[in-house]
């Protein structure tokens, strides 16, 4: 057993006392309101434009990163290889998003913004931004890079014990 296993064990033992579980679910509660709060927000600025939270971020990182493989975008705006698959159905219905063969696989899929999707990415996203920045302004900039840090961290922990 490593050095880094036995801390992590120690540190998980240390973490049964009474005080330490009502910290770690007061923190949970609160996490989740303030995710359920920012979250709802964002939706209600999406679905002005006839999207959902999940086919806006395709577009998104479709606007962002360029061409994507299925798979590639599935990872990045986390959700299911199905529900890739039925969102960019969607988008493909809607003339947002169309699929590409891949040359060096030919089971692989891209999918790319459309001149339709490029046009209306490239008009609503500047405003979506703003409105986000405007939602998460009860932290000023430095408590959101902490913020970002620390969440960044619980995030990475909570995935390390996952795996053990």
């Amino acid at each position: 057993m490593n050095s880094q296993t036995s801390t992590k064990r120690a540190v998980r033992k240390a973490a049964t006392s009474s005080d330490t579980v009502d910290t770690a679910l007061r923190l949970w509660v609160v996490l989740a309101r303030a995710y359920r709060a920012v979250s709802e927000q964002a939706e209600l600025d999406i679905a002005r434009h006839g999207l959902t939270g999940m086919e806006f971020g395709i577009l998104e990182v479709l606007h962002h990163k360029g061409p994507l493989l299925l798979g590639e975008i599935q990872r990045k705006v986390l959700v299911t290889s199905g529900g890739i698959t039925y969102l960019v159905d969607k988008l493909e219905r809607k003339g947002l998003v169309e699929r590409q063969e891949c040359p060096e696989d030919r089971r692989a899929r891209y999918a790319a913004l459309t001149p339709a999707g490029a046009t209306l990415i490239r008009k609503i996203f500047p405003a979506h931004a703003k409105v986000m920045a405007q939602v998460v302004s009860g932290l000023d900039p430095q408590e959101q890079i902490s913020a970002t840090k620390l969440l960044r961290k619980l995030g990475l922990a909570a995935a390390d014990d996952r795996d053990e």
